[in-house]
């Protein structure tokens, strides 16, 4: 496999995220194979009262008082990892070209973790009592307007929403932003909190989550024969991507390519993958064609891997459909350890992938003992895995049939 000319550069990585707080802190928390769900006292008294928390995270510490009480969480974990990520890629916005710089960040949910308060003022008839920030803080296009206040990147500035995979999407729109040369850098990625009452009721009462209180840790169980459903979750990852030849005229030091990106819609059902896999196979084949690769240029792939029955029975049909006769490449699912970041899913996946490439080790699967019957995967599990890598694919599936794939390259 050969690099293409419409290749994408990353040079810059930050991850907020329930195995910790920063890229080095995550990785390393992610390479332990642990689950990391507990019980959460936001969610007491609720049939499902445990999930994934990012540990310590002060928001007033890291952002200042006065800002974070005018934004909400899911703003700020990403503001922390986008201001992470502009200095992981050594750039000072400062002196960049910032209309040459854009903003694409992905939401799902975001988190809606104010909106309770505010609907008890109204119901109570204390209109006045209600923040003028209510909506501000809580609209899913204002991560990506804060992020371009506080960065002063005033290029194309938008947000996508395409459920579980919106931060995948918003990896693959910045990317096409960057071919058509609409911008030289890109900061995108994703960001959600899910940890909020309403968010585990409304899971709970669909039957998505994970019914493992007695054992929280283990809860989140990706391909097990055991698994029962997801964890809730929070978190934020952000990508710098670059033109390559911008990243070179300036000495950037490059982490990976993103060569590829697929996306499709099931048109099968609301809520549930279609059980063949066939949109999901379509997303991925169009980010293989789109990179000039082959099934056989995979080395590894950064699954999905929510720890439902039907979606990881679904991945599990494509990748046999998309490999054929060979068995997929080293499989992993990053959220066994961090449950499920809903909106920030696909991007810390993404992160995770070319960190993967470019260390040349594949964190492993947390929770999972036993493989599911019929399931043809060799996922890595337990402890770390060093395997040679050159193309890898991440892969994000969400409500609504939504499916994005994504294929990176080593530098």
């Amino acid at each position: 496999m050969r690099a293409q000319v419409t290749d994408i550069a990353v040079t810059g990585i930050g991850l907020v995220t329930p195995a910790g707080i920063g890229l080095e802190p995550s990785w390393e928390g992610l390479c332990k194979g642990e689950g990391l769900a507990a019980t959460d006292e936001a969610l007491a008294g609720l049939p499902v009262d445990f999930s994934c928390a990012v540990p310590g995270f002060d928001g007033g510490a890291l952002l200042g008082r006065r800002l974070t009480w005018r934004i909400d969480k899911f703003i700020q974990l990403a503001m922390v990892a986008a201001r992470e990520a502009v200095a992981d890629a050594r750039l000072d916005t400062a002196t960049w070209d910032s209309p040459r710089v854009a903003v694409v960040l992905g939401v799902a949910s975001n988190g809606g973790d104010r909106w309770p308060i505010e609907y008890g003022n109204l119901g109570s008839g204390r209109v006045e009592s209600i923040s003028p920030a209510t909506l501000p803080r809580s609209l899913p296009n204002m991560v990506a307007g804060e992020v371009s206040a506080d960065l002063q990147a005033v290029g194309p500035c938008l947000t996508t929403s395409t459920a579980c995979a919106s931060g995948a999407t918003a990896i693959g729109t910045a990317r096409d932003l960057l071919r058509a040369g609409a911008c030289d850098i890109a900061i995108t990625g994703g960001t959600d909190c899910a940890r909020v009452e309403m968010g585990s009721a409304a899971f709970y009462r669909m039957r998505a989550l994970s019914m493992r209180g007695h054992d929280p840790a283990g809860a989140s169980r990706p391909f097990d024969a055991d698994r029962d459903g997801f964890v809730l979750s929070e978190g934020a990852g952000v990508l710098v991507l670059e033109r390559p030849e911008y990243a070179r005229a300036r000495g950037a030091r490059i982490r990976g390519y993103v060569s590829g990106y697929g996306a499709s819609s099931d048109g099968y059902h609301h809520t549930r993958p279609d059980p063949t896999g066939d949109g999901a196979r379509r997303a991925t084949l169009a980010a293989l064609a789109d990179a000039g690769a082959e099934p056989c240029d995979v080395d590894h792939v950064n699954a999905h891997g929510t720890s439902t029955p039907l979606n990881d029975r679904s991945e599990a049909t494509m990748l046999a459909s998309v490999f054929g006769t060979r068995t997929p490449p080293p499989v992993t699912s990053v959220k066994g350890a961090i449950g499920h970041t809903l909106g920030a899913a696909g991007a810390i996946d993404a992160a995770i992938t070319v960190l993967s490439l470019e260390r040349q080790l594949i964190v492993p699967t947390a929770n999972l003992d036993r493989l599911d019957d019929g399931m043809d995967l060799d996922v890595v599990t337990k402890v770390p895995r060093a395997h040679r890598m050159q193309g890898a694919l991440s892969n994000s599936f969400g409500f609504g049939g939504q499916n994005a794939v994504l294929f990176f390259r080593a530098a």
